[in-house]
């Protein structure tokens, strides 16, 4: 696939996400008491609240707040409990961000409600299949969208996934969706698309999709990348969540270089530099300028 075919923005509500000569960071901020990695850390809205104004100081230019664990083996929470989780988040933080807020959920109450506060983006690991009301509520927002492919639920993912040709599958399924959302009133300008590293994968799929990544340039839809401090690291290093960033750094250089748009990391700071080099890289091999 040609890597110079992709899109120049994305489109979130009245932002224009400029995407042609760069590489955008969204920061990981979960007010979840079971998330895999900083599940329990933010577990009042003032903590939350520090740490998303932190991922903005530290160079994200976008922040994405889950208020329901999607790790291997969760299991669904209540519409109220993620309202409850959420909500006092976001009241008091869309204003004093500068940056786009994204949020990630499968129901379309959370997202309307969230929306009405000032979120931008809607981060759907359901790809919009989970609640048949979510495109309305994204469509007459205008919000961006993110579309994720998963094979199972969190709950049950990890216990057996299987493809015959994973890339192939989840590109399928990916334009699949993308045109449904389309079909749904969304605009294709508001539509970023996610392979779902770690979602309903095994070591041997991730691996595929991270180094087959450019293929997904012919959906011509931004092209998000979470490999942060997943598990597939973990068992290629040997190594507990909290000793993957290494690991993280090099599945993001190597996302870059593939072609992503956006990766969706829990450390901006350090990120931010692994960023910055892939992206001179990819950009000599096309012979443009570095960007300074």
């Amino acid at each position: 696939m040609d890597l110079q075919q992709q899109p120049e923005h994305w489109l979130v509500r009245d932002r224009a996400l400029p995407l042609s000569g760069r590489v955008l960071l969204m920061g990981v901020l979960n007010v979840t008491p079971d998330s895999f990695s900083d599940g329990g850390r933010y577990q009042t809205a003032e903590e939350a609240i520090a740490r998303a104004l932190a991922l903005a100081d530290e160079g994200a230019d976008v922040v994405d707040i889950g208020g329901e664990s999607s790790r291997p083996g969760a299991g669904p929470i209540s519409l109220e409990e993620e309202l409850a989780r959420v909500l006092p988040v976001l009241g008091k933080l869309a204003r004093r961000l500068p940056i786009p807020i994204s949020i990630d959920t499968t129901k379309a109450e959370v997202a309307r409600r969230c929306l009405d506060l000032g979120a931008a983006i809607i981060n759907d690991i359901s790809a919009l299949r989970h609640d048949p009301s979510m495109a309305d509520i994204v469509a007459r927002s205008g919000a961006g969208l993110v579309l994720m492919h998963m094979q199972g639920e969190p709950a049950t993912m990890q216990d057996n996934p299987s493809y015959a040709d994973v890339v192939g599958e989840v590109y399928e399924f990916l334009r699949h969706r993308r045109d449904a959302a389309v079909a749904a009133g969304i605009a294709r300008e508001r539509i970023a698309v996610d392979p779902g590293i770690g979602f309903g994968k095994r070591l041997a799929d991730n691996m595929q999709l991270l180094a087959r990544l450019s293929d997904f340039s012919g959906l011509e839809q931004p092209l998000v990348i979470g490999p942060s401090r997943k598990g597939f690291l973990g068992a290629l290093l040997d190594r507990p969540v909290g000793e993957r960033e290494w690991g993280t750094a090099a599945a993001v250089a190597a996302a870059v270089l593939q072609g992503a748009h956006i990766v969706r990391v829990h450390s901006a700071a350090e990120m931010k530099d692994v960023v910055r080099v892939s992206q001179a890289i990819r950009a000599a091999g096309r012979g443009v300028p570095a960007r300074q």
